[in-house]
């Protein structure tokens, strides 16, 4: 047992070049299986999609297990948000009559992979577009996240009650309209828990894609490299390096007020 903990450890939390590729499959895995909820959002439902559903969760109880495994103290980690994240997840794949599923889930998992230090430090160094680009290319990731999970939010919630939205396409169509408030109407969200969904969406969903898109556009760092230490993320107004003190000379345009 102490061997196999071992093992999971070096692979969900260590440094080397297996761990780093481990990881990196891990992201295509939940891409692929995010991929395939929204393919069968298209499609009835068959005895294979049940079937291949109870496969996946398979799967991800091994993986559940390996992390599991894997941390240190695992009675902290059994109520993580992630791990409670991931009981759901596991329990929409073998009980979707009742929970729905909530595989989409998974792309929270993925992100917070890609943005770990060791799997961001590899990509710096693999890549010198993503080196020159990372802010811009992490703020984009989480608005494509944030987008679809909405999505998904709203497919699974209404898909069922909601004649209006029957696959993917229409759950995207009425997020995209809401989030940017445009709101043309032809598709709405039904009943109660569907309204009380449409005013999260409102309120809280429009703010934060609102400050998503800003950072695309407008990111929160710069790409320097300071002479003395070789940090080389700094604000866009710093004046002096957070590092080691010394003065900097960024060429910027200037912050708006």
């Amino acid at each position: 047992m102490n061997r196999l903990s071992n093992i999971c450890r070096e692979i969900y939390y260590g440094d080397t070049p297996r761990a780093v590729r481990a990881r990196f499959l891990f992201v295509v895995f939940d891409v692929v299986i995010v991929g395939y909820f929204v393919a069968t959002t298209f499609l009835d439902a068959y005895t294979w999609i049940v079937y291949l559903d109870m496969l996946i969760g398979i799967v991800l109880i091994a993986d559940f297990i390996g992390r599991l495994l894997a941390d240190a103290d695992r009675g902290a980690f059994l109520v993580k948000s992630m791990t409670i994240v991931d009981f759901v997840i596991i329990a929409s794949l073998f009980v979707p009559a009742l929970v729905g599923n909530f595989t989409f889930l998974r792309l929270v998992r993925s992100l917070r992979l890609l943005r770990s230090y060791v799997v961001a430090r590899h990509l710096r160094a693999q890549s010198r577009f993503f080196a020159r680009n990372e802010e811009v290319i992490f703020s984009t990731l989480n608005l494509l996240v944030f987008v679809f999970i909405v999505t998904a939010a709203v497919f699974v919630l209404q898909v069922q009650v909601n004649d209006s939205i029957n696959n993917y396409i229409d759950a995207l169509y009425f997020t995209i309209t809401t989030l940017t408030t445009t709101g043309f109407g032809d598709v709405i969200l039904v009943g109660s828990a569907g309204r009380l969904l449409a005013v999260v969406i409102m309120i809280v969903g429009v703010a934060l894609f609102i400050r998503l898109v800003q950072t695309i556009f407008r990111p929160n760092k710069i790409h320097y490299e300071c002479p003395d230490c070789g940090l080389t993320r700094h604000d866009l107004d710093a004046v002096h390096c957070k590092h080691c003190g010394r003065q900097l000379h960024i060429q910027t345009e200037g912050m708006a007020s």
